[in-house]
């Protein structure tokens, strides 16, 4: 359950909330049972044909019962509900904040479907802390302890069997309705899971799918995950009738046993006939006291697998983490490596890696200011590796990364300085689905037109932007699928340039292009840069004759250095 605590940590929950929304529950109980009550005293006493006005007193409490209940009703789901989707709203802002310093370092190669369960079916899970799992239960024992305490001082009896059915339909049918769901709800979970996982991969890779052949073959192990979740919800379902089968029983028996006690009571003259009614009527109300408590114990086990699973998600360490005093920020275009060693566990930041292969051991590189660097290099070679060192999505194990003049390690400022004064433009920078415009000011939210439209001409894309019939308002639709490929990489390097910073580093600014179209990209992206401090990472050839310098990486290793 600790991480269930964590989780409500997270939310903030107000204990007031909590306290006026078990307040509000026990008093629409005991409404139902007042109201079930004095209507059965009152349909009893009126065969017995008394004066009108004698009526008077429990009719008027008939209607207070009956007014009381609704509102009280109303009042405590609009509280409880309140108190919930708060308690959500914060939760998921929370798992927000402790994801982002994850994801640079892949947030420990977990797939993007994965953190969407997590991020929206986990998260909502947790409103069943409240609304199904400690409110009710709370409003259970409070109002249960008052309606036996009611009973039993009419008909001692009467008491002991009202608490013997609540507690078996408290407590003997919950555990049962929770140990049936408990062998599906991990299983559930896993299947939900891996169907959105399967679904976000699906959907992003439609056409190579439909182009390779491989749609059915996909669309098949969507199918066959989907099949057997049904199959476990309706294993649920049945388990569930079964459950609320027990219940009305167990109420129906507690109803003929405080019956048969109250009659047996009235027959030795313990108790006024007129009562026995209104008791049995009541301890019939009472349970619905403990009505929600089958349905709560069943989703226990998958919330606190939910809360299990976001607390190892939020609680995992980000790969790096800010100094404790901040260091000024640097000043000057210069970057270097020192002597720079790093080695990625299996799985970590590069997917499919092994011990042996995302690595650097002692590199040297130097970013001079107004110098281009070209890091060539096949697949593999550490490249990439580079490029999130300069950023500082990691950190070396061994050596150091610098900025500026004089030198300041990395690790001595917080991300936000480092990533002013070098900025990345990532081989598969994202567009959303906006303009062309919010896509580039996303470098700097309050950059005008004029200076979006700079950046724009700096990235050799104006000319094209200004002959659409929207110009810079036009749309390039999700993840840039209404752009072609070129066009996508000047949009993001457009970002690039209007951020502004000291050192440009370009992994792969010619990915998915051909040949023809590398080497024009690639040679606008170096006479736009004249004069600044880039690094370009490729592994092709086209366009290498323009750079400054030309260092060679090969299995983690400066291997050629031609000026």
């Amino acid at each position: 359950m600790s991480a269930v605590a964590e989780v409500v940590h997270l939310g903030g929950v107000p204990r007031a909330r909590v306290g006026l929304s078990v307040l509000l529950g026990t008093v629409t109980v005991l409404a139902g049972v007042g109201l079930m009550g004095t209507a059965g005293y009152v349909i009893s006493r009126a065969a017995e044909h008394p004066p009108v006005l004698s009526l008077t007193v429990a009719i008027v409490a008939v209607r207070a019962f009956a007014l009381t209940r609704p509102v009280s009703r109303y009042l405590e789901r609009l509280v409880s509900h309140d108190l919930a989707f708060r308690m959500l709203a914060r939760v998921r802002v929370a798992f927000y904040r402790r994801l982002e310093p994850l994801v640079p370092a892949r947030a420990g190669g977990q797939r993007s479907g994965e953190l969407l369960s997590a991020m929206v079916a986990d998260v909502d899970a947790m409103q069943n802390l409240f609304l199904r799992g400690l409110t009710p239960v709370l409003v259970a024992v409070v109002a249960g302890a008052i309606s036996i305490a009611v009973l039993a001082s009419f008909v001692p009896l009467a008491g002991v069997v009202l608490l013997v059915g609540l507690v078996l339909g408290g407590v003997a049918i919950p555990a049962l309705a929770a140990r049936s769901t408990r062998s599906t709800a991990d299983r559930q979970v896993a299947v939900r899971t891996e169907l959105t996982a399967e679904l976000v991969e699906v959907l992003r890779a439609a056409p190579e799918l439909v182009v390779f052949g491989a749609d059915e073959a996909a669309a098949g192990r969507v199918r066959a995950l989907d099949s057997e979740l049904l199959m476990l919800r309706l294993r649920d379902a049945a388990w569930g009738g079964t459950v609320e089968g027990l219940s009305v029983l167990v109420s129906g028996l507690t109803a003929v046993g405080v019956l048969a006690a109250c009659v047996s009571a009235a027959a030795s003259g313990n108790l006024n006939r007129v009562l026995i009614a209104a008791l049995t009527f009541a301890a019939l109300a009472a349970f619905e006291a403990v009505a929600p408590l089958p349905g709560a114990a069943a989703s226990a086990y998958g919330t606190r697998a939910a809360a299990e699973r976001l607390v190892a998600v939020t609680n995992r360490r980000p790969a790096v983490a800010d100094p404790v005093e901040q260091h000024p920020s640097p000043s000057g275009p210069t970057a270097r490596l020192d002597a720079v060693g790093f080695h990625y566990p299996q799985t970590s930041y590069e997917p499919g890696s092994s011990d042996e292969g995302w690595e650097l051991a002692g590199v040297d590189l130097t970013l001079e200011p107004g110098r281009t660097v070209v890091l060539a290099g096949p697949s593999g070679a550490g490249k990439s590796t580079v490029a999130a060192l300069l950023v500082r999505f990691i950190d070396p194990d061994t050596g150091r990364v610098t900025v500026g003049e004089p030198p300041v390690d990395l690790r001595e400022l917080d991300q936000f300085q480092v990533r002013s004064a070098i900025v990345l433009d990532g081989q598969d920078s994202y567009l959303f689905d906006t303009s062309i415009a919010e896509n580039v000011r996303l470098a700097r939210p309050g950059a005008q037109d004029e200076e979006v439209e700079a950046a724009l001409r700096r990235a050799r894309a104006w000319d094209w932007v200004a002959a659409l019939p929207a110009g810079m308002n036009t749309l390039v639709g999700a993840g840039g699928a209404n752009v072609s490929g070129g066009e996508r990489r000047r949009i993001a390097l457009a970002r690039t340039f209007l951020a502004n910073a000291e050192v440009l580093v370009l992994d792969e600014p010619t990915a998915h292009l051909d040949p023809e179209t590398a080497r024009e990209v690639l040679a606008d992206v170096l006479a736009a840069t004249d004069g600044g401090t880039v690094l370009v990472i490729t592994h092709r050839d086209e366009g290498l004759e323009a750079a400054d310098q030309v260092v060679t990486l090969r299995n983690g290793r400066i291997d050629v250095d031609v000026a």
